[in-house]
């Protein structure tokens, strides 16, 4: 009998002792209730409660966590209708206050949401939308945060998943986009075009500019040589005329052959000449040249002769007996 009384109170004293030793885990905050009143908030770690007066309440989590926002039909400012979800992040900052001022914590900021999303995308207008998920995050997230202040919650983001216009209007909107590349693409061609005549016309104008700077040049050159040709020419003639002046005769002949020579050249390289014949006085001009060179050597050297009085022999006397 006594064993049995024991074991009774072994047992008893083990339900007390798990019923007042509680261990809140990281992450986690408990609510500690007395006769069904909150008197305090139990931290994560190992805590002690008064047997048979205080008991576990509401166990809070204070990690954050993600909603959905369920998805739904909203008419925008321009009377286009839209289906619109989204996700809302949220942490428990105080766990009496998200316990006790609000039953149901989740269902309550997701109706929240989807009430302040069908007021912020119905003041605007359907491209706004489209365009500006950024600005409609912003103003859900103030006033999401302001709203669940009063329970001990932060609003930490709010997101856009998606948003599906109707069909007419994306049929429209993506005629809208292709007619839109399409003139873009017209425009870019446009101006690769326009870029390439104007470096095919830079291209021209440069090798223009090249060209004339090379005509230019060759005509320098080309008068450079004539001047100097005329200087060798006119020094020819110079010498030819100091010959003739000192009565070389030599001179004259290589001055007339010259021009004999040149005229026959002119001659032969015409175009409408199509045989050349050599004229048979070609080489006596030649020879009455050499000749008429021998002439006047002869005629020189007699010359010399006559002004030079001869000289009575050495080995001759005189015939005439001289008198005594």
């Amino acid at each position: 009998m006594f064993f049995w009384v024991a074991a009774v109170i072994v047992v008893l004293a083990l339900l007390v002792a798990f019923s007042v030793i509680k261990i809140v885990p990281q992450g986690r905050e408990f609510t500690v209730e007395r006769f069904g009143k909150y008197t305090r908030t139990l931290t994560p770690g190992i805590h002690l409660l008064t047997p048979f007066v205080e008991r576990i309440g509401r166990r809070m989590n204070m990690m954050e966590q993600v909603l959905d926002v369920p998805t739904q039909e909203v008419i925008t400012k321009d009377n286009a209708m839209v289906k619109v979800d989204g996700i809302v992040f949220i942490q428990v900052m105080e766990a009496a206050r998200a316990a006790y001022r609000v039953d149901n914590l989740q269902y309550a900021i997701s109706q929240l949401c989807m009430t302040n999303l069908r007021t912020v995308v119905g003041s605007m207008e359907l491209d706004e939308v489209l365009s500006q998920r950024d600005s409609i995050n912003s103003r859900l997230l103030t006033v999401i945060d302001a709203a669940t202040e009063p329970w001990g919650v932060k609003a930490n983001r709010i997101e856009i998943k998606d948003l599906t216009p109707p069909t007419d209007i994306t049929n429209a909107m993506a005629r809208q986009m292709k007619a839109e590349r399409e003139r873009r693409a017209v425009i870019t061609e446009a101006d690769g075009e326009k870029q390439a005549a104007i470096a095919r016309a830079e291209g021209a104008k440069q090798a223009a500019i090249l060209e004339a700077e090379g005509r230019r040049e060759a005509a320098f050159r080309d008068a450079e040589a004539r001047e100097r040709e005329a200087e060798a020419e006119a020094k020819a003639t110079a010498m030819v005329s100091e010959a003739i002046a000192r009565g070389d005769v030599n001179a004259i002949n290589y001055f007339v052959a010259q021009k004999y020579v040149d005229a026959f050249a002119e001659l032969a390289s015409s175009p409408q000449q199509k045989t050349v014949i050599v004229p048979a006085e070609m080489g006596a001009l030649v020879g009455s040249i050499a000749g008429i060179g021998e002439l006047v050597g002869l005629a020189r050297d007699q010359q010399a002769n006559r002004s030079t009085p001869p000289s009575p022999p050495a080995g001759r006397r005189s015939s005439v007996p001289r008198s005594e």
